[in-house]
């Protein structure tokens, strides 16, 4: 197993990427980790190294605009900022480090930016979404709201300094946008019925996040092979509540969806 630490420049911003690979695996779609709205390529921590020996597939993780060590935001996140990183940056991760068409592998605003990547039919041949979004709940607004204030009286943004360089803007203009009144529209439906590629869907019955609906709309909406997964006891982070069993259940997803190896 080989580790490379690199920075991928798109316009006029670079993207923190980590790829973690093995020469013999180069033949096979790798998988490309699409963190949550507050996490970094180091906020994985060692899931990214145990989905590598599970699947035997390269993985690239990489930290968004205004993340991890990626470039700073200049300025407020537009209520299209997921479309930008699906459009611009997740399809120039693609185009520089992918021989094979990907595997997506998203959790909560990175499932969210995988659909909506699915969803414009740029080079995919699966996807597994956990815990995502594709509508703003109150209990959304609510939760961030919350983390908004609990900031103010703990030390929330110092322990999120060790995994972003610019950990002031990272947090607030996160939490702005979902915060904001025009977000509270935003809505990304119309891309499920535009996904061609088996999708996986992961969520926790507990998630304080959002509710079962989103699985429930992916369901019903979607055209191409389905399957997923509810966890009983499990909150927004299955893959940190439930490590062995996402493991378990994305190795079987990806062998049943591609039976030719690739």
């Amino acid at each position: 197993m080989k580790v490379i630490e690199d920075f991928l420049k798109v316009g006029a911003s670079k993207l923190e990427v980590k790829i973690i690979k093995e020469t013999s695996y180069s033949n096979k779609s790798p998988v490309i980790m699409l963190h949550e709205g507050l996490g970094s390529v180091a906020l994985w921590k060692d899931f990214p190294e145990k989905l590598f020996k599970k699947l035997k597939r390269n993985i690239i993780i990489y930290s968004r605009i205004g993340m991890g060590n990626s470039s700073p935001l200049k300025k407020e996140r537009p209520t299209s900022f997921m479309h930008t990183e699906a459009s611009l940056y997740l399809k120039g991760i693609v185009e520089h480090y992918c021989e094979q068409e990907p595997l997506l592998f998203g959790h909560s605003d990175g499932a969210s930016i995988a659909i909506i990547y699915a969803g414009l039919n740029l080079p995919l041949k699966a996807l597994v979404v956990e815990a995502p979004h594709l509508i703003v709940e109150e209990v959304t607004i609510r939760e961030i709201n919350k983390v908004y204030e609990s900031s103010k009286l703990s030390d929330l943004k110092k322990r999120l300094s060790k995994y972003h360089a610019d950990v002031e803007r990272a947090f607030n203009y996160w939490c702005d946008i979902w915060l904001s009144k025009e977000f509270k529209k935003w809505n990304i439906e119309e891309y499920i019925e535009n996904i061609k590629v088996p999708l996986f869907a992961i969520q926790g019955k507990n998630d304080q996040y959002g509710t079962l609906k989103h699985i429930t709309i992916i369901e019903n909406k979607i055209k191409s092979s389905f399957d997923k997964l509810l966890i009983d006891n499990c909150m927004h982070s299955p893959h940190i509540e439930h490590s062995e069993l996402i493991l378990d259940r994305t190795a079987s997803f990806f062998i049943k969806n591609l039976e030719s190896g690739v």
